[in-house]
């Protein structure tokens, strides 16, 4: 990537800002807007040796605008740089420039160089170093808060892109009402799991689970009140489960998948009635009163994953589903369980 790179799609992004979105992009903005709004002023680090364009910066850059601290030894402005993430850097000084993007980071800052003249000789030196911006010492007060307005606005976006991100990456992996892992990672991860088992010639079972007749718990209770069983539904299914191995996930409405690495047909038979009993005892608490809840189990279990089969995953899963339907309709509240045979079903 060249020099400034990093900020590349980042003023494309902010470039558009000034375009007229579509009525299908208000809510995003929105939102955006209101992320950029309440996120704190980027930090920053003014380093100048010149001491009269020091001041002169020291003026310009308020409290408002960046929170920025002031040093004029490039060793020391190293040495905050690593020890304290900094956003915006402005300078005077090529090689600090030089030295921060030698520096390997997975956030470089937005760099501000700050030229002795303002012609393309010195633009182009900055830039060659690693500049994101320049700006000459002698240009007009309104110019050179232009430049550092802009600064902080790539800084800003740059920032609520990377908790979008991190919450988008988050919001994709787990159920936002139960906490379990969601539908999404379920399919992506579960056929890693299976492929991970067959590798090692390891056991894997797979419990499918649907609570019974939720419809009547949610008309008797409102959606507030089914929400609050699904969230302990969820729980109380992980409490059995033992940690950093066995998962859930949220694959329905109210149904629930439970995968069980390393654990044959009879091992998850077992888990599989203790989590029925779990679900129906105790009662579930919500919305003030005591329900009682119960939820049908269908298991498919293999004590050793063969290799070679053509979409095995799915047949799992398809074999589990089955156990699952004839739990519902052979009375609920019970297990069904099925032993995977290789090379048929």
């Amino acid at each position: 990537m060249p020099p400034g790179g990093q900020t590349t799609v980042i003023q494309r992004i902010l470039e558009r800002r000034a375009q007229r979105l579509p009525s299908t992009h208000e809510e995003t903005t929105a939102t955006i807007s209101v992320m950029v709004r309440v996120v704190p002023p980027p930090k920053a680090l003014l380093v100048c040796q010149d001491p009269p364009l020091r001041r002169l910066l020291e003026q310009r850059i308020t409290a408002g605008m960046l929170e920025c601290e002031s040093v004029s030894d490039e060793h020391e402005a190293l040495h905050r740089c690593a020890s304290e993430y900094r956003a915006v850097i402005v300078t005077d000084s090529l090689e600090v420039i030089r030295r921060l993007r030698a520096r390997e980071t997975q956030r470089p800052p937005f760099v501000v160089y700050v030229a002795e003249l303002d012609g393309a000789v010195e633009r182009a030196a900055g830039l060659g170093a690693g500049a994101d911006e320049c700006v000459a010492r002698r240009a007009t007060e309104r110019e050179l808060d232009a430049r550092l307005v802009s600064a902080r606005r790539i800084a800003e976006l740059e920032a609520v892109l990377r908790v979008t991100l991190a919450e988008n990456r988050k919001l994709s992996a787990t159920d936002d009402l139960t906490r379990v892992a969601s539908r999404r990672f379920f399919s992506k991860h579960f056929p890693r799991e299976v492929e991970r088992a067959a590798r090692y010639g390891r056991a894997l079972s797979l419990i499918l689970c649907d609570i019974d007749l939720f419809k009547s718990i949610n008309d008797s209770l409102g959606h507030a009140g089914g929400d609050q069983v699904l969230r302990q539904f969820g729980a109380r299914l992980q409490k059995q489960l033992r940690r950093g191995i066995d998962w859930v996930a949220r694959i329905g409405g109210e149904e629930f998948a439970v995968v069980l690495p390393e654990t044959g047909y009879e091992a998850a038979l077992e888990v599989a009635r203790k989590l029925r009993s779990a679900i129906a005892q105790p009662r579930f608490s919500s919305e003030g009163k005591s329900t009682a809840v119960t939820a049908s189990f269908g298991l498919c279990g293999l004590d050793r994953v063969p290799t070679g089969e053509r979409r095995l995953a799915e047949r799992v899963l398809k074999i589990a589903d089955a156990a699952l339907y004839r739990s519902k309709h052979s009375g609920r509240n019970r297990v069904t369980a099925t032993m995977f045979n290789a090379g048929g079903e």
